[in-house]
């Protein structure tokens, strides 16, 4: 079977409620490649309608993408076998394409699987070979304040150690006494509590906000106003009544100059990464050794990946030394996934040598 691209539409279990509404279903592209033994590896190019840049239609983001393919498979074959990011052909490509972040994240994909000739494990560590685990925050999709309520509960008892709660849709008073519940009956050191407001408040009224959670010992809060208010987020993150992560005030800033340029005028305490967003491993790797030179912490997120996509980006996080939970999906929120090695048990990721199928 030669080269093919098809649409795969990720179908929810569960209508996931986000900042940019109810999500029913979520698109990726798959590229099958052949191999010149004639096997087959499968890469995932996704997206997120209405939070991808390089997304508008698709139409628009397949013909871009059957381009971007043109461009790129001819060299597959070299980049696998040494170090891609040091080929001419590697950085003209990037050059031409690095406001498309999916489609490297997708490249990147295939060039490891290439290397290791479709076996399930890209990067070996102590992860892959079952020695060590990586916790991870469960996490509250937005609904009603009873429907939060119950994800919260379930998560607590399947034994996570860290909850993260998607706000902004209710009424911030319901989400407030939400967390509070949490609070009335768990530690900091029994439950550490993450927020993602995706920009829900203004910058006076984020203020206010901060200082509610600080009292009730609140890890952290994710991008409190909208993007691109870089005075005001400089100045909330100075004040700092609780630490703040940059998440979507990332997205879109491809140079490296102008990463720089960022982090330091805004000094976040950290910055959230996702991959197939931040233009994929190497533009992740470049956040992550500018945000460390300045003395800012981080850590991984994945974003409605299918199961292809999710086990890449877990592998690269378990080669880092992670000090914090991650933010790693579990993998069973569709029901046309593909099968994974990851396992998900007490709030920890797990590598589990045979596949399944969530």
């Amino acid at each position: 079977m030669p080269n093919s691209l098809r649409l795969h539409e990720l179908i929810f279990k569960k209508p996931a409620g986000t900042s940019r509404g109810v999500l029913h279903t979520k698109p990726s592209w798959l590229f099958t490649f052949q191999m010149k033994s004639g096997q087959e590896l499968i890469t995932e190019f996704p997206v997120i309608p209405g939070l991808s840049p390089e997304y508008k239609s698709h139409a628009q983001y397949e013909i871009a993408l059957n381009a971007f393919l043109n461009d790129a498979v001819p060299f597959i074959e070299s980049w696998a076998q040494t170090a891609y990011q040091q080929h001419a052909a590697w950085h003209n490509l990037l050059e031409k394409w690095q406001q498309f972040p999916s489609f490297i994240f997708g490249i990147e994909i295939l060039v490891f699987s290439l290397r290791t000739e479709g076996k399930p494990v890209l990067f070996d560590s102590a992860f892959t070979q079952g020695l060590a685990t990586i916790p991870i925050n469960g996490l509250v999709w937005m609904d009603t304040q009873i429907s939060m309520r119950e994800q919260i509960q379930d998560k607590i008892a399947q034994g996570f150690k860290v909850v993260k709660l998607k706000i902004g849709a209710i009424q911030w008073a319901e989400e407030l006494a939400l967390i509070e519940e949490i609070r009335a009956h768990f530690s900091e050191e029994q439950i550490t509590i993450r927020v993602d407001a995706n920009g829900a408040f203004s910058p006076t009224r984020a203020l206010e906000v901060l200082d509610q959670l600080k009292q009730l010992r609140v890890h952290s809060i994710e991008q409190p106003i909208q993007a691109g208010q870089l005075t005001q987020m400089a100045s909330l993150c100075a004040k700092q009544p609780i630490p703040i992560a940059l998440d979507e005030e990332l997205i879109g800033v491809y140079d490296y100059n102008e990463k720089v340029s960022l982090l330091q005028q805004i000094r976040p305490q950290y910055i959230i990464l996702k991959p197939s967003l931040h233009g994929g491993f190497s533009g992740t790797q470049e956040w992550i050794a500018i945000a460390e030179s300045l003395g800012i912490d981080w850590w991984l997120t994945s974003a409605l990946e299918s199961a292809i996509g999710l086990n890449a980006i877990v592998q690269f996080g378990a080669t880092y030394p992670l000090k914090l939970a991650q933010g790693f999906g579990t993998g069973g929120l569709y029901t046309n996934n593909f099968e994974s090695n990851l396992s998900i048990q007490n709030g920890e990721m797990h590598w589990i040598s045979a596949p399944h199928k969530d």
